[in-house]
């Protein structure tokens, strides 16, 4: 029986963290052992000739063998290491003019068979209450193809015990510069997807991702406060060569606050930081609440651009039927179909793609077999498009999909979820060094931290890791008890600067959760360092009364 449970592991400011853990636990060495793709094939023409005898206009087959390999460490101790693995066919349908599905973990052509017939029944029966029929853009059959995420180090041959002496080195190295608790993890993902349709496609896929986070904890005994701060690292789409990093991968914050990582990640480097600026958190300043000029680093920004603008782009969640899981969104049709609606300012561009690399939407195609593609949002500040499946094209005058359509599983139904949804560069020369010395009154803001958007993603308010104080063009002392509060188009318009190509990077969401039953996907988010100007800045240790 296939489990789906999840993996408490610590947070921030002292909570908790449910990780979803699909599928059986294995042996670390069964992670290597590969599905023939002749195999995957026979049975996807099961299916696909099942269901096409059985009346279905349209069918499409997923066979998916999804490995996970999870490790968390607090202090100088492992805590848990968990491999799973989770493998079977999902069959989708279009009968009668609305959808079927059904799946099944039994992997042999009767069975398959079997569940293209019942997904046939089950769309037959939605049909008697659907009131139109589904209606999906047209796709060209790609026959058999192959992609894959491009990686120099397979993770799944790194010894497991590599990978937590390097978590526990980080957890020494935090300890020893001032935290009192180092929490780290390794999470690594590996999905194996084959895909087949009766439009003539055979694709078979095979990604990998991973993400280090860990979380330094400082405590003041005499007063017990204690302060955290996360690791600055972003979760990316490669091989196990991202803990390689070189000089070349290393950049110096503004102010020269701390160090940055792009393309690979020195996890030992930034724990050992941590510990030292959440132990320096204690002492710091506690913010004026009022309006500053905030420089944020895309360490943080990217958090905002996700809620922001990547869910609130979404196109079901726009036409309602995301409802009851995160709420609708602001940006609705009528705003889009004016051609004026001001998003943001002029200098804001937003481009969706699946195709950047390393980034965690990074795929050949997608789960409806649509190519990996690019495409504007907001364009001069303006909302031009939003992100489309198959079957959503249509409402938008879309003449073929985004290639925005992905399930979390074999066992789950695919639907829209969020491309990579990223701030272009500005078109000027312009460092973060640079924009700093033009701020009178500011503050530089990096890393993720709590936040919170109503339902309509609209009003929202945002903290992050680490705040530094920027005066008549300086960045000085460390902040504490910051968050940025705002509504989306006022915070978008409020956008002056942007720093150019040479700082752009990406962050990224590995657990984005979605729909009923709640799905997983990963998502980045890429951007320059960008200034937005007069923004509301609350203090969040002051109560009232």
């Amino acid at each position: 029986m296939e489990r789906r449970s999840f993996l408490k592991v610590s947070a921030a400011a002292g909570g908790s963290l449910l990780i979803p853990v699909f599928g059986n636990a294995i042996a670390a060495d069964e992670l290597l052992s590969p599905m023939a793709v002749q195999f995957k094939k026979s049975l996807a023409d099961a299916a696909l000739n099942a269901a096409t005898k059985a009346g279905a206009s349209y069918c499409d087959v997923r066979i998916g063998r999804y490995l996970n390999q999870f490790i968390t460490t607090r202090d100088l101790n492992v805590e848990d290491i968990v491999n799973t693995e989770s493998s079977g066919v999902g069959v989708r349908v279009i009968a009668g003019g609305a959808y079927g599905f059904c799946s099944t973990n039994v992997m042999t052509l009767d069975s398959v068979a079997d569940a293209a017939r019942q997904a046939v029944a089950i769309a037959r029966a939605n049909a008697k209450l659907q009131l139109e029929p589904v209606v999906l853009a047209p796709v060209k059959g790609v026959g058999d193809v192959a992609w894959a995420t491009p990686f120099k180090k397979d993770w799944r041959a790194v010894p497991i015990k590599e990978k937590a002496e390097m978590l526990i080195a980080a957890n020494k190295a935090g300890l020893d510069a001032g935290a009192n608790f180092m929490q780290a993890n390794l999470f690594q993902v590996n999905q194996q997807k084959y895909f087949a349709s009766t439009d003539g496609s055979y694709i078979d896929q095979d990604m990998h991702r991973l993400w280090s986070p860990f979380t330094a904890t400082a405590v003041d005994k005499a007063s017990n406060r204690f302060r955290t701060r996360d690791g600055l690292s972003s979760p990316v789409a490669m091989g196990y060569e991202f803990f390689d990093a070189r000089p070349e991968h290393k950049l110096k914050a503004a102010g020269g606050v701390t160090t940055l990582y792009n393309g690979a990640y020195d996890l030992i480097e930034d724990a050992r930081a941590a510990g030292r600026q959440a132990r320096e958190k204690l002492t710091a300043k506690s913010v004026e609440p009022g309006k500053y000029d905030l420089v944020l680093s895309p360490e943080h920004l990217f958090l905002t651009i996700h809620e922001s603008v990547g869910h609130a782009t979404e196109l079901d969640r726009v036409l309602g039927y995301e409802a009851n899981y995160a709420g609708t969104s602001f940006a609705t049709l009528d705003k889009w179909q004016s051609k004026k609606f001001k998003y943001g300012s002029d200098i804001v561009n937003f481009i969706a793609d699946r195709t950047t690399a390393a980034s965690l939407g990074c795929v050949g195609y997608d789960d409806e077999g649509v190519p990996a593609k690019r495409w504007d949002i907001i364009k001069d500040g303006i909302l031009v498009n939003y992100q489309a499946t198959r079957d959503q094209a249509h409402v938008i005058g879309e003449k073929e999909s985004q290639g925005c359509s992905y399930a979390d599983s074999w066992s789950s139904v695919q639907f829209q979820r969020m491309p990579n949804v990223s701030l272009a560069a500005g078109k000027k020369q312009l460092t973060p060094d640079e924009m700093v010395k033009d701020v009178k009154k500011g503050i530089y803001i990096l890393g993720r931290g709590s936040f919170s958007i109503d339902q309509q993603r609209y009003n929202f308010q945002f903290g992050g890791q680490l705040y530094f104080e920027i005066k008549n063009g300086k960045i000085g002392n460390q902040l504490e008890d910051v968050a940025y509060q705002s509504n989306t188009q006022e915070f978008w318009n409020a956008c002056t600067a942007l720093c150019d190509a040479r700082d752009w990077r990406m962050g990224g969401s590995f657990f984005d959760g979605k729909g009923q039953p709640s799905q997983v996907s990963a998502v980045s988010h890429g951007s320059p360092t960008t200034r937005f100007n007069g923004i509301n800045v609350i203090n969040t240790a002051r109560k009232i009364g």
